[in-house]
């Protein structure tokens, strides 16, 4: 049966349950082969940032110099005080229960760490973060730990230690080497699931914790705390923005993608989305047979230099984009890139893995129980074709690229100069091969079969 082969094995060994559980294998009913969608998908981009050409053709001088008005937004809103008490308790009971199986221990596949930290977190919740607004303000545990300690503080009549001024030139550079940190977690060390996933959790909030106390908690998660700078960062392209202190709960609708023009984009960001895009290319290149046959069989050594050394080569490729289009522009074309890859790669993953959280409600502490007659669940893919599933890694890829070539327009218009399309072909080169390679690394585990209908 030809397009419904692909999705039984999408997350084939669901018990280990890692991230590169991504790669679509089997049969696809396509009508193009895979050299044509790669074309296709380069010359969507291309076109793309042509129109943005031509449309810059006619701009005069005048006009080029004019102010540019601010983006429209919608009126000033509070979320009621019980909705941010319950997501803060939310996010500290998920934390609380990646912790308690670190500590009981166990190894049934009611395992939660991969689930709320990789499943739940960094995919589904970069997805709200980016379509839909700034949930992680106020499910963010590592805040909600600061609190309770400071209040724990108060209350034994303890004084608070003088707060330490941000290295000027540190930016978000801490936030970058966590981001670091955990890709190669993922993608060389193997750390995907478990005990060894919850112990991970554990370190990295005493790290939080030190961070908050030594800068304070706001500084903190602006510039170190990788979670709240990742999320925000993606949190520019939502049609809701947080504004003022999470305390206050208030948040604003504004145009789409507006705030990636107007926000501040210091180098160390431009970095952070760099290291996020190359880590999700990585992922998919990682995996596919031409890869395998030439590095063959690895350790971790081989596996950390190859992983660092591609995210230092996209890194230094963007950076020196930005330099020629501006870091606005490069920045505001590639948040929408980063956001595509993460449909294309990840969302079959979060809809057919994520089903797991029956299993691990069942079975909370990995004790071998049985709550609610739901501990041998087994996560059904079959609904979710293979076919069904590259038409969306294509669309999610290209659509991706395309409004990222808009926006990045959009936020160079606010810098204006002549020629402002011929300045962005550099971005447009770099873009369309980003395009190309996604793609083919996605497709290399297909067998592309074309108007077939035989069972």
């Amino acid at each position: 049966m030809v397009g419904a082969t692909g999705a039984a094995a999408l997350l084939a060994g669901t018990a280990a349950t890692t991230v590169r559980a991504h790669v679509l294998h089997g049969d696809v009913d396509a009508p193009l082969p895979l050299p044509v969608y790669l074309l296709g998908a380069g010359l969507a981009v291309a076109a793309s940032f042509a129109l943005v050409a031509i449309s810059d053709t006619g701009t005069t001088k005048a006009t080029a110099r004019a102010p540019s008005r601010a983006p429209a937004t919608g009126p000033l809103r509070t979320l009621p005080r019980w909705s941010r008490l319950g997501l803060r308790a939310g996010g500290l009971l998920a934390w609380g229960w990646v912790v308690a199986q670190a500590i009981a221990g166990g190894s049934s596949s009611a395992e939660v760490a991969s689930l709320i930290l990789w499943v739940f977190g960094w995919v589904g919740l970069a997805l709200v973060s980016a379509l839909i607004g700034p949930a992680w303000s106020w499910l963010d545990p590592f805040s909600t730990l600061a609190d309770l300690a400071a209040g724990l503080r108060h209350r034994v009549g303890m004084r608070r230690a003088a707060v330490a001024r941000w290295p000027r030139r540190s930016e978000a550079w801490p936030a970058v080497a966590f981001m670091v940190l955990f890709v190669w977690l993922e993608l060389a060390a193997r750390v995907e699931s478990g005990r060894g996933l919850g112990l991970v959790l554990i370190g990295y909030s005493v790290a939080s914790l030190i961070g908050a106390a030594l800068f304070g908690r706001a500084r903190w998660r602006r510039r170190g705390e990788v979670f709240s700078v990742w999320f925000g960062l993606l949190g520019r392209l939502a049609p809701f923005g947080r504004v003022g202190p999470p305390s206050r709960g208030r948040v604003r609708r504004r145009g789409f993608g507006s705030a990636l023009a107007t926000s501040p984009w210091p180098t160390s960001l431009l970095a952070l989305v760099s290291v996020a895009v190359g880590a999700v290319i990585w992922d998919g290149v990682s995996q596919t047979q031409p890869y395998l046959d030439v590095v063959g069989q690895t350790d971790l050594l081989a596996d950390t230099l190859m992983l660092l050394a591609f995210l230092a080569i996209l890194t230094w490729l963007v950076l020196l984009v930005a330099r020629r289009v501006g870091a606005p522009a490069t920045g505001a074309g590639l948040v929408p890139v980063a956001t595509g890859y993460l449909v294309a790669h990840y969302l079959g993953f979060l809809l057919i893995d994520g089903q797991r959280i029956v299993v691990a409600l069942s079975d909370p502490f990995q004790q071998g129980w049985d709550l609610f007659g739901t501990a041998h669940w087994q996560p059904q893919g079959a609904w979710l074709g293979g076919s069904v599933l590259w038409t969306m890694q294509v669309l999610a890829v290209v659509i991706g690229h395309v409004v990222g070539a808009w926006l990045g327009h959009s936020a160079a218009r606010q810098e204006p100069a002549e020629g402002q399309g011929v300045r962005q072909w550099p971005l447009a080169a770099l873009m369309i091969c980003l395009t190309v390679l996604t793609l083919w690394s996605l497709g290399q585990n297909l067998v592309f079969v074309s108007g077939s209908g035989a069972p």
